[in-house]
């Protein structure tokens, strides 16, 4: 199955990313390369398109994708682990870099990995296929408080602790081990008059637990932070949330990032010397238009903000 994934704000992120065309920019959630396709188109020889990506598949369909363009620099790793990357490959400043934190529309369908709640497939839910922790792992080892946790801070929903009483006690009989059983679990925990509101009654809580396998909160402040560090003066960081979580942390971020003083309001004068690295582009974040929303329906989560370094 090909690595098929249409770009949310495509527009919008090309306007923002502002692009030089001998300037180097990094697309750090590479996937279908719809993003880096119109980014690469946009550069001339001078300049230079870097692609990460944790999954593997994903590089290799983006290669495929980008094969025209010798421009292009592929690297199979961790967008949080920006700084180590651009360092590693002697390319530690660049001139824009983009981050799209959504799951693509490949490995949302092919079902392989069951990302998804609609096809039947063996509990995974891995973007890199070499990391240990797994869907199945969590559904059937970790507590009945911890689940509950997850399920309501990642998935925000609001049935948590009976999702995570049910499946604790389903796995009491046998393990949980396709995305079919998970389901069940789901749909019998949800009371009939809710299941209705706000799509399929699974969505939440496969939400939340792609987000504990994949790690994909608690990291994300500190790699905002990294990624503005890798930026020349001028140079813009744009990033696609798709979930409050993360919208939080990238908005907490880039308003520290910007801050001058952060001394406690008790001392007289400042003695931190914080210097700001940079201004919020977008003080508000932007929305996909009416008509993408219409069309292609996981863009409806999705928020766009700009950073631009000092």
């Amino acid at each position: 199955m090909e690595f098929n994934h249409e770009p949310v704000m495509l527009n919008e992120c090309i306007e923002h990313l502002d692009i030089k065309s001998n300037g180097i920019y990094v697309d750090g959630t590479l996937g279908g390369a719809g993003h880096s396709l119109e980014i690469v188109k946009r550069l001339s020889k001078e300049g230079l398109l870097i692609g990460i990506d944790r999954d593997i598949v994903a590089i290799q369909s983006a290669k495929k994708r980008l094969e025209k363009f010798d421009n292009v620099r592929y690297i199979n790793d961790n967008h949080d682990n920006m700084k180590e990357v651009l360092e590693n490959i002697q390319e530690d400043k660049v001139d824009g870099i983009l981050l799209d934190l959504g799951v693509s529309s490949y490995q949302l369908d092919e079902g392989l990995r069951d990302f998804s709640y609609m096809k039947e497939a063996e509990l995974d839910m891995r973007m890199d296929q070499t990391a240990e922790l797994t869907a199945r792992v969590v559904v059937n080892s970790y507590s009945e408080q911890e689940l509950a946790r997850i399920i309501y801070e990642y998935g925000e929903e609001k049935f948590s602790r009976q999702i995570a009483r049910n499946i604790c006690n389903y796995r009491q009989e046998k393990e949980i081990i396709t995305t079919s059983q998970l389901v069940e679990v789901i749909d019998k925990s949800i009371p009939s008059f809710s299941k209705n509101k706000g799509g399929h009654p699974a969505k939440r809580t496969f939400q939340a637990i792609r987000i504990e396998v994949n790690d994909e909160i608690e990291p994300l402040y500190n790699a905002v932070n990294e990624s503005v560090d890798c930026l020349k003066p001028g140079g813009r960081l744009c990033i696609i949330t798709f979930h409050s979580l993360e919208d939080r942390a990238v908005k907490t971020a880039y308003k520290d990032l910007e801050e001058t003083c952060i001394c406690s309001k008790e001392l007289p004068y400042c003695v931190c010397n914080k210097k700001p690295r940079g201004k919020i582009v977008t003080r508000k974040p932007i929305l996909p238009l009416e008509e993408e929303m219409q069309r292609n329906s996981r863009s409806k989560s999705a928020k766009l903000r700009v950073f631009q370094r000092s």
